[in-house]
């Protein structure tokens, strides 16, 4: 039976499926196999191209891609074209927009576009040139899945995509409003963004100073981290105010707005927070300015319902901050909390662990530094006495002293702790049984006599 080419034997449309999960170049080679894949490419369901793979020198190359675009638009105009994924290169690319819209009017379910970013330079100035979205696509009848970077959204006076469930945004360039849009995506569930902090446009026009996340639907909510490290910087201030009460999860993954508004935010059960409440790389905000007091506590109590929060440690901080000059609400229904400390911030942890009076879970990452002296863990709030059942401490870096306080704080202190789990060790999980650390927490009083205590070393787990 060998050489027998069993692949070729298989009906046509399961090997347009198998093509389709190749980038186009590699779909288009396959031409060359036999008489029977030569024009096989033409029917695949999907279209993959990384336009910027190509030399800026090598425009031969670029007309070439923009001939095969036109040959697969034109072979077989009545076929769906369900997934198509383009990545442009930073110049202008002649009829782009009008393909993208041929593309849509075949059916796609799957749109996956990075636009051209590139800039014309006149009379020493940089004037931005944006790669605009066809309005075609603000009807689409069958887009499932759509997402734009660095493109540009005009209003197209009605928007209606009756089937788009999930839509990442990065850096669009908005001449549209993001209400308006949501307001024409009756069943979307996921919403990603990350604005665009140097849009000329929004610089100009006052009305984009504020992006309005407004969905009945919607059950996911992420603003994303940016894209590269830089003095995160708007040159326009910028409001995000979020009303969807059906939001269940919801993460904020970086200082891209001036102020974060939270309305009916009453199905919430996970939050991530990775903000300080200020759009300015290294500089927190003053809790003696009423304004931005007011702001935070207008957040905080928006989401204090929320089951599940996981909080980075400039969050931490930020909250520290806020609490000198402000209580911090109550989250009452908060039952699962993953935070992350500073080792000099350990001072504050009886206090933020007062929000938070039916907290079950716990897992703290302590990040260790430099320890501030005299560090002692006294205030006992009701969680760590009366409903904290697990705490996970894990570490950062190999300094000890952070984990052993709060380790002996939380056994001394928890009545009804079932599980205290310490991870990662930094020890080698061969000689555990005569560790440092070993011998420190096997001396430790527990208050709650049935915890049991796990030591996660690499690979090895040793129980207490």
């Amino acid at each position: 039976m060998s050489g027998i080419d069993r692949i070729s034997e298989l009906p046509e449309s399961l090997l347009t499926q198998i093509l389709s999960f190749l980038p186009s170049k590699q779909s288009v080679q396959t031409s060359v196999l036999s008489t029977r894949w030569k024009n096989l490419y033409l029917n695949v369901p999907g279209l993959d191209l990384n336009l910027s793979a190509i030399p800026y020198d090598a425009d031969e190359m670029l007309l070439s891609f923009l001939s095969f675009i036109d040959k697969l638009l034109e072979s077989s105009p009545e076929s769906k074209l369900f997934k198509v994924k383009v990545k442009c290169r930073d110049t202008m690319i002649d009829g782009f927009r009008d393909r993208i819209g041929i593309m849509i009017d075949r059916g796609t379910q799957h749109l996956d576009v990075e636009s051209s970013t590139y800039d014309i330079e006149d009379d020493s100035f940089h004037h931005p040139c944006v790669d605009f979205m066809p309005m075609n696509l603000y009807t689409s009848k069958t887009l499932v899945y759509l997402k734009l970077t660095s493109s540009g959204l005009d209003d197209p006076g009605f928007v209606f995509m009756p089937c788009l469930k999930f839509m990442h945004l990065e850096e669009v360039k908005w001449r549209v409003h993001l209400e308006k849009l949501l307001s024409g995506c009756p069943v979307l569930e996921e919403l990603a963004l990350l604005r665009d902090l140097d849009d000329d446009y929004a610089v100009a026009y006052d009305e984009f100073t504020v992006m309005r996340v407004r969905a009945q639907s919607l059950k996911r909510f992420r603003v994303l981290p940016l894209r590269q490290v830089r003095d995160c910087r708007s040159r326009v201030n910028c409001t995000l105010e979020i009303d969807a009460p059906g939001l269940k999860h919801m993460s904020l993954g970086e200082d891209q707005f001036d102020s974060i508004v939270v309305k009916n935010l009453t199905s919430l059960l996970v939050v991530e927070l990775d903000i300080k409440f200020f759009v300015k790389f290294g500089v927190i905000f003053n809790p003696w300015n009423l304004a931005k007091s007011n702001e935070i506590r207008d957040f905080l109590n928006g989401i204090s319902s929320v089951r599940h929060m996981i909080i980075s440690a400039k969050t931490v901080k930020a909250l520290e901050y806020y609490s000198q000059a402000e209580m911090i609400p109550k989250f009452n229904n908060l039952s699962r909390l993953q935070a992350m400390f500073h080792s000099n911030l350990l001072q504050f942890l009886p206090a933020f662990l007062e929000c938070f009076p039916n907290l079950k879970h716990l897992v703290l990452v302590v990040h260790s530094e430099e320890m501030g002296e005299g560090l002692e863990l006294t205030d006992v709030p009701r969680c760590v006495s009366s409903t904290l059942e697990c705490v996970e401490i894990q570490e950062k870096l190999e300094l000890e002293e952070g984990k052993m306080k709060a380790t002996s704080y939380f056994l001394g202190n928890s009545a009804v702790l079932k599980k205290l789990i310490l991870s990662p060790t930094t020890y080698d999980p061969r000689d555990v049984l005569e560790s440092e650390t070993w011998e420190k927490v096997n001396k430790l009083t527990k208050r709650s006599t049935g915890c049991e205590i796990i030591i996660r070393a690499m690979k090895e787990v040793v129980i207490i």
